[in-house]
């Protein structure tokens, strides 16, 4: 299959600029333009100690740092002088969901479009450098929604890696777009997918599978490649296989029957443990009643977690051995996965500090872990939620609301439903305050299980219709930003807003939290209280996960625009008077006036 590095690149450009430039320096009279600079001249090549101390002005990484914070240490922005943002420019993106983050490095913005399109931008301009584009499959092109969409790309060395939607992993010359190698890891005709992009770790890219979903049997997977030649290394199942010792926890469901449990969020890295750290998401079909795990057989050794779903998994990257898991939610019925960032902090608990990896899943829960040995910590609640009784404060061990489990034929009602109180779009930490940043969501579902019909086999999906609704006594606002204390504990503040947050929030070390939803505001709030401190409206639905980078002494703060994510459409039913474009999918960058 044909894949083109379209650089409208600069030595292409340059050779079609020849003829035109030799008749003007012939005209008499008329001044010449000084010639562009290079705006790739002087960009490096990415090493190890980059991505482990990466320089305040890049963004190397999908959430900037191995730590999975989200935070930009840039200070030029701030609060006294943040409502003088403006925008500096713009570049239309390919129409489609819009999840993308850039990735920018020594002044070079690179950025993601639907359906497989990458950039290379001059990050102060907007001006064009190169452009990659993947000749899909149509099959894939026609199913469209999230099958095309990415949520990020890693640079190391001189390549640009990226996930595509036929199952390959690319390499990219990051200076002109061409193509260094093609791996494909798994056959997209039966239903693989990527919508999250690589992770590069001690050399190696690291990337999760997802698409199981799809009636793919025994679910999904965590593989390792050769930075030199894309070759895979070592492959994690997220489904307990034969030989497994917690093969048993499926029920007695055998293993061509087991499907989900993607692991479609990049990963975090400890490099003092020398452990990665990935989400696995929810079990497939969602209804657990559907898919065999409902009730439990009375059998030595059986049980029904359904192993590893909506758990950590700690590993390994020199040999892909797993060094241990946590489960957060057993036998998950509602579509509430726990794949989400793992953000790795040294906090104090219980008198000692603890080397913590932390996550919050769709539940709206906050969970911390100890990332040495997996022991689970400490719990906190934020969103209204009724499916989880009761938190062990010991173990974690939860106590399930049997009123909120759906059966086949029953009508239930969950808070939240499988949107989640918190989705895909990320949370953040800054580090300075020992503050974290949600993007919530408040609502409820009726939760109805659509049986397959007599002798219907499963083909993919979660054989479920949510009907939802806004939470009992609701004052009609959906979205929430919160800022909870992490050594405490405690919610310092709450933004409340009508509109669902379907963006990932951006702390800054100027003391301002960038955030945006599906209201099209992109807004800036005071970190400390909440406070809204500037805000504009854009043209398109806030969809992707801002950044914040440095070109030649300036900030600027980045952000993607566009409808068609799933998870925002099945939000913005809870406010239909809210509507945005169908198109208009945008890269909006701003910045502070020059001083005069």
């Amino acid at each position: 299959m044909a894949n083109r590095g379209h650089g409208i690149s600069r030595l292409r450009a340059s050779a079609v600029m020849a003829l035109p430039l030799l008749l003007l320096a012939s005209a008499p009279g008329r001044a010449q333009p000084a010639p562009a600079a290079d705006p790739m001249k002087n960009v490096r090549p990415v090493t190890d100690q980059m991505l482990l101390n990466p320089d305040a002005a890049d963004w190397l990484m999908w959430r900037r740092t191995y730590d999975g914070f989200g935070f930009s240490t840039l200070d030029q922005i701030n609060k006294s002088n943040v409502g003088n943002l403006r925008v500096a420019w713009a570049w239309s993106l390919t129409n489609g969901a819009t999840e993308s983050t850039p990735i920018v490095h020594d002044g070079i913005l690179y950025i993601w479009n639907y359906a497989d399109k990458v950039q290379a931008l001059n990050g102060a301009t907007g001006d064009l450098i190169w452009e990659y584009r993947r000749d899909l499959p149509q099959t894939i092109i026609d199913q469209g929604a999230n099958n095309m969409a990415k949520r990020n790309m890693a640079i190391y060395q001189d390549k640009l890696l990226v996930a595509t939607s036929d199952a390959h992993l690319v390499a990219l010359d990051m200076k002109t777009g061409k193509v260094i190698w093609d791996h494909e890891t798994a056959d997209w005709r039966q239903g693989w997918r990527y919508t999250a992009g690589p992770f590069i770790v001690d050399g190696m890219v690291l990337q999760g599978m997802t698409g199981c979903g799809n009636a793919e049997p025994g679910g999904c997977f965590i593989t390792a490649h050769d930075i030199k030649t894309g070759e895979e290394k070592w492959r994690v199942w997220t489904i307990a296989h034969p030989g497994d010792p917690n093969f048993d926890s499926w029920n007695g469901v055998p293993l061509e029957s087991r499907f989900g449990a993607s692991a479609w969020v990049a990963g975090s890295f400890d490099p003092q443990q020398n452990l990665v750290f990935y989400g696995v998401g929810q079990p497939y079909p969602w209804i657990a009643e559907m898919r065999g795990t409902l009730p439990l057989k009375n059998a030595p050794g059986i049980t029904n977690a359904a192993l590893y779903s909506d758990s950590t998994l700690a590993i390994d990257p020199a040999t892909g051995k797993v060094k241990w898991y946590h489960q957060y939610l057993q036998n998950d019925t509602w579509d509430l996965d726990y794949v989400y960032e793992r953000m790795l902090m040294d906090l104090p608990f219980n008198g000692k500090t603890r080397k913590m990896v932390i996550t919050t899943g769709k539940l709206g829960i906050i969970e911390a872990l100890d990332r040495v040995t997996g022991e689970w910590l400490w719990a906190k609640e934020t969103v209204p939620q009724n499916v989880v009784a009761h938190i062990d404060p010991k173990t974690g061990e939860k106590t399930i609301n049997q009123a909120a489990i759906p059966h086949i034929g029953q009508t239930t009602v969950n808070c939240p439903a499988d949107p989640g109180g918190r989705g895909w779009p990320a949370t953040a930490y800054n580090p300075k305050t020992e503050t974290l940043f949600l993007p919530l969501n408040e609502f409820c579902s009726n939760t109805t299980p659509m049986p397959l019909d007599p002798g219907q086999a499963y083909t993919g999906g979660g054989r479920a219709i949510f009907s939802r609704t806004l939470v009992p006594h609701s004052d009609g606002k959906v979205g929430r930003i919160d800022a909870v204390k992490l050594t405490d504990r405690s919610t310092t503040w709450s933004f409340r807003e009508r509109g669902p947050a379907t963006g990932a929030v951006l702390p800054t070390a100027g003391g301002v939290v960038f955030e945006g939803g599906w209201d099209r505001e992109f807004r800036a709030l005071d970190d400390a209280t909440g406070k809204v401190l500037w805000q504009t409206r854009t043209n398109n639905a806030i969809n992707g996960f801002p950044v914040s980078y440095s070109v030649n002494g300036k900030q600027y703060i980045a952000v993607s625009v566009g409808n068609g994510s799933s998870h925002a459409k099945s939000l913005a039913t809870l406010t239909p008077e809210l509507t945005v474009p169908d198109g208009g999918s945008v890269l909006w960058v701003f910045a502070l006036p020059d001083k005069k």
